[in-house]
């Protein structure tokens, strides 16, 4: 007696130290927050579209002049000797040589160039289009990032939900078993029964306990999991709500009519066969002239040394231009034809790409509606099948109590209650991970109360 005493304590003591403590409850509102605004892969996502909006900005369209400005400067000081050879002066001696030391000179000058492209055969209007449109699709890009990683992060949180509610259950069998080995222990002591039930209620406990323990570290490593997902501290310690709601009929009708209409990847197809239209219209630039105009602003001085035969000067400019250009190949050897050619193949086999997308992804929202339906009826049967379960080990335990049935076949029946309660938690959040991903087939993850 004593000894069985001893070993439950210990095992209580085990398990209490492992028991969850009154936690921080982490909503689901609060992770979804928590991960759009923290998750690497959906920052990175932001700042490509960032970059694709200032991609699109007028500064990078091509519509708008170019001023350069240049200036310059020259120094020079020259050291000269100047000969006369063959020259007399008046008295008929030799002309002595001239000497210019130190003679300085200097240039400066300072310009501005104004060129502005009047008509470049519409290239970069469409080149302008293809950017605004390439920001559509960033942004969708982005949207996808963002609900395939919310749908990763809700796959871990209710695997959390999960467990959290299997440990529950496994507390509960554990409590009931503790109490059997009371109880057979009394009997034991009085002598109404063997020393048989003890040890097999015995060993009962210890599979239940282990279970639990086991339980209790798996869901530390899942709330791990989930600590990366939403990029916080990963020994961050919380609860989940395991509260379950899934999407009023009705209302999935109405998702299922628009579900083409709103799929992130059908909507990227769409953006894509713009993009490259509007690719195969730049291309079409190449056939017309370009016309532009082109000004100038200019200052020059020059400041020359005296010479031997001239004085020093000064000399400042000033020069302003306009002009204009036109240029228009009219033959470029055949590149501008061929690459016209093949823009028209890459648009064509991006409509082939779009109709093959388009039956993928009917075929996915079907199957996704069709799983979900199916695990939701499952989920429904598990639920009933619990209600069963715990009526058979109800009654199972009075005709325990009663000496009916054996301990083997009332833990049997705790077994079949264990497993019931255990499917039943694990139909629920299949179903309700097969409704997210229905939800981001059809385009409404993020329009929906999850």
């Amino acid at each position: 007696m004593g000894y069985t005493k001893a070993f439950v304590t210990i095992l209580l003591v085990i398990l209490a130290a492992s028991a969850n403590a009154q936690l921080d409850k982490l909503s689901k509102d609060e992770a979804t927050k928590l991960v759009l605004e923290n998750n690497f892969g959906i920052l990175i996502a932001k700042n490509q579209v960032a970059v694709a909006e200032n991609n699109k900005s007028v500064l990078n369209s091509g519509f708008l002049p170019t001023l350069t400005a240049n200036a310059g400067a020259d120094y020079n000081r020259d050291d000269s000797v100047i000969e006369f050879p063959g020259q007399f002066n008046d008295d008929g001696s030799p002309r002595e040589d001239l000497e210019i030391n130190q003679a300085e000179s200097q240039r400066y000058n300072a310009g501005l160039n104004l060129n502005y492209t009047l008509f470049d055969g519409l290239g970069r209007y469409y080149d302008y289009k293809a950017l605004k449109e390439q920001y559509q699709l960033s942004e969708l890009q982005a949207r996808e990032t963002i609900e395939t990683t919310i749908v990763q992060m809700f796959s871990v949180y209710y695997e959390v939900a999960r467990i959290t509610e299997n440990i529950e259950v496994l507390e509960e069998t554990y409590q009931n078993t503790s109490e059997r080995l009371q109880r057979a222990e009394y009997a034991f002591d009085y002598g109404q029964n063997n020393k048989l039930d003890v040890l097999n209620a015995e060993v009962d406990l210890v599979n239940d306990s282990i279970s639990l323990m086991n339980e209790r570290q798996l869901l530390e490593n899942t709330k791990r999991d989930l600590n990366v997902v939403l990029n916080r501290e990963l020994e961050n310690n919380f609860s989940v709500d395991t509260t379950i709601t899934f999407v009023e009929p009705l209302l999935l009708d109405d998702i299922m009519e628009n579900a083409e209409a709103n799929n992130v990847r059908l909507l990227q197809a769409e953006s894509n066969m713009t993009i490259n239209d509007y690719s195969l219209k730049s291309a079409k630039s190449v056939f017309l002239p370009t016309i532009g105009l082109n000004g100038s602003y200019g200052w020059n001085l020059n400041q020359s040394a005296a010479s031997a035969f001239f004085p020093g000067v000064n000399n400042t400019t000033y020069s302003f231009g306009l002009g204009a250009s036109l240029t228009w190949d009219l033959f470029d050897g055949g590149r501008g034809v061929t690459q016209i050619k093949n823009a028209k193949i890459l648009l064509d086999s991006q409509d082939l790409l779009q109709e093959q997308l388009k039956q993928e992804v009917r075929r996915d929202i079907a199957n996704a509606k069709g799983n979900y339906i199916n695990r939701l009826n499952i989920y429904r049967l598990q639920e009933n099948n619990v209600i069963t379960a715990t009526n058979n080990y109800e009654r199972s335990n009075e005709r325990y109590k009663l000496g009916q049935i054996t301990s083997v076949e009332l833990r049997q029946a705790q077994i079949n209650l264990l497993n019931a309660k255990t499917s039943k938690n694990l139909a629920k959040y299949n179903a309700k991970l097969a409704e997210l991903q229905l939800l981001q087939l059809t385009g409404q993850l993020l329009n929906t109360e999850l």
